[in-house]
């Protein structure tokens, strides 16, 4: 029975291509032209023009916060994280259909140019070797391993009938082989469900119609800033989506976005997935150029939680948390910046919530030099609970943060927490990125524990009175093999700290992944 279900997800796409008589095949691919890095001038169709439509305020291409890694390993430098952000209007004009598949990008539909049909979609196939996960303290073999091969398919159309009208649509199926402990809950397993179905209802005015005002009711995927707080979750085998009623404006230089939305529960059936019913997000989200600041910009934002049923080191109860921030960011090349700052506050229980973060990121790009190195430094802090016996709350909550936050091993989250994080990036070639960094983490609090990237807590405050969790190296390698392919392998070494030795179990954490994701 699993192994019918392992082939569905590659069944739909086999169908979906095979349908209009363009199978990919290798000898395909080696038609295919070598990417383009996105700080070159790009082919005609190398990669999607720009959303006609006021789109999400998003991070910058290789954005320096959370997931920079999954990033990388995503086929990014020809398609956009948000598949629902590319425009392939261009390729009305026959001789900009450069590819094989670009036969699915625009399919028209009657004599208008601008009602047509676009089809995508990704398979990606994973492998993990997982060696003392959570510190020994998750389910493992007698040799302290636990290894999966977890596989991911999708299947999206983009209808476009006329500038202000618009259908999207994307299925999704996940599946795990091997896990000792079976499948891990929301991000393993879903064997077939609709991950995204909204309707873009536009009015435009201006010059050429470049202000517009979009009316988005449905299912779908969200993403703000750096991934901090909203994100994806690409790192995860399962993306996250949002049953959400959003209006998104663009004015001039203002992209304002505002939206009310429940997230979407990824259950292992077929069309069951549901919208969680006690957790709700809502909030406005505004990017704006900074002129006072080389290539500046900046991100306001509020973003409004509750969870009904939370937990933290000092217990559970009904969370009602409001969060405040803005992020400055830029890329005057060679240099690079994402500064990103947070100040939380509600209710947690009967006591109230104060808690904050700090995120800074600067990187410099040495493009003269061999091998074109790219070096950078991240320093994040997120506060922790000061007093676990007292109602008030200090401890942060990332909400929805990026599915591979400090690496692609996830040992911990982004709360109650001090890291200090050097990445230097190589470049062999315009196909082969090479990455190796290494965090350090401390508590911020010493009355507060660690967490779980989805918020649990793993290890109490006390009785501990140490600071230092301990460090994780990582490299991982990502090639860009071809337009539609990329392949990434990352390895992640955990040494724990003296507050993992005094809260056993403390072994240290060896992890392994090998993906191969390919993107249409």
């Amino acid at each position: 029975m699993r192994s019918g279900r392992t082939h569905l997800g590659a069944c739909i796409l086999l169908a979906a291509t095979t349908s209009l008589g363009v199978l990919p095949v290798p000898r395909s691919f080696a038609q295919v032209p070598p990417l383009v890095r996105s700080s070159s001038v790009p082919e005609p169709v190398a990669r999607p023009e720009g959303s006609t439509d006021a789109p999400a305020p998003s991070a910058p291409p290789g954005r320096m916060g959370p997931g920079s890694q999954a990033i990388e390993g995503s086929n990014l430098e020809t398609y956009k994280l948000l598949r629902y952000d590319e425009d392939y209007s261009a390729l009305k004009d026959p001789s900009r259909r450069t590819d094989p598949l670009d036969v699915l990008k625009y399919i028209p539909l009657g004599d208008r140019d601008d009602r047509y049909l676009s089809l995508g979609g990704t398979a990606r196939p994973r492998f993990e070797f997982n060696q003392n996960p959570f510190f020994g303290s998750a389910p493992s073999n007698s040799h302290g391993n636990n290894n999966d091969l977890v596989q991911r398919y999708m299947l999206h159309g983009d209808l476009h009938l006329g500038p202000n009208l618009r259908f999207f649509g994307q299925l999704q199926s996940g599946f795990e082989t091997g896990l000792i402990g079976g499948p891990r809950p929301d991000v393993d397993v879903d064997r077939f469900d609709a991950h995204q179905a909204f309707l873009d209802l536009v009015r435009r005015w201006g010059e050429e119609g470049s202000n517009s005002l979009t009316l988005r009711p449905g299912r779908q995927e969200m993403s703000y800033g750096s991934g901090r707080l909203v994100d994806v979750r690409e790192g995860a085998n399962l993306r996250r989506s949002f049953d959400a009623a959003r209006m998104l404006l663009k004015a001039g230089d203002w992209q304002v976005d505002g939206f009310w939305s429940k997230p979407v529960r990824n259950r292992p059936d077929v069309f069951d997935n549901d919208p969680n019913p006690h957790v709700s997000l809502w909030g406005v989200y505004a990017v704006h150029p900074l002129a006072v600041l080389p290539d500046g910009h900046t991100d306001l934002y509020y973003l409004g939680f509750e969870n009904k049923q939370a937990t933290y080191n000092q217990g559970k109860g009904g969370e009602l948390r409001h969060s405040l921030g803005t992020r400055i960011w830029g890329r005057p090349m060679p240099w690079e910046y994402n500064l990103e700052y947070v100040a939380q506050f509600g209710r947690f229980g009967s006591g109230d919530i104060q808690a904050w973060t700090a995120a800074n990121a600067v990187r410099y790009n040495f493009d003269k030099l061999p091998l074109r190195p790219r070096f950078g430094v991240r320093f994040d802090v997120a506060s922790g609970d000061r007093n676990p016996r007292s109602p008030n709350l200090q401890t942060f909550n990332p909400l929805f943060p990026s599915g591979a936050y400090f690496n692609l091993a996830n040992p911990i989250g982004p709360q109650n927490i001090i890291d200090l994080h050097p990445v230097l990036d190589l470049r062999f070639g315009e196909k082969v990125t090479t990455t190796a960094d290494w965090n350090f983490f401390w508590r911020e609090s010493l009355e507060d524990g660690i967490y779980s990237l989805s918020g649990a807590p793993i290890r109490p405050g006390t009785p501990s009175r140490a600071r230092y969790v301990g460090s994780s190296p990582s490299f991982t390698a990502a090639w860009k093999a071809t337009r539609h392919i990329t392949v990434l392998a990352s390895y992640v070494h955990f040494f724990t700290g003296q507050y993992l030795e005094e809260n056993p179990p403390a072994k240290d954490i060896d992890y392994v992944t090998v993906w191969l994701d390919y993107m249409f």
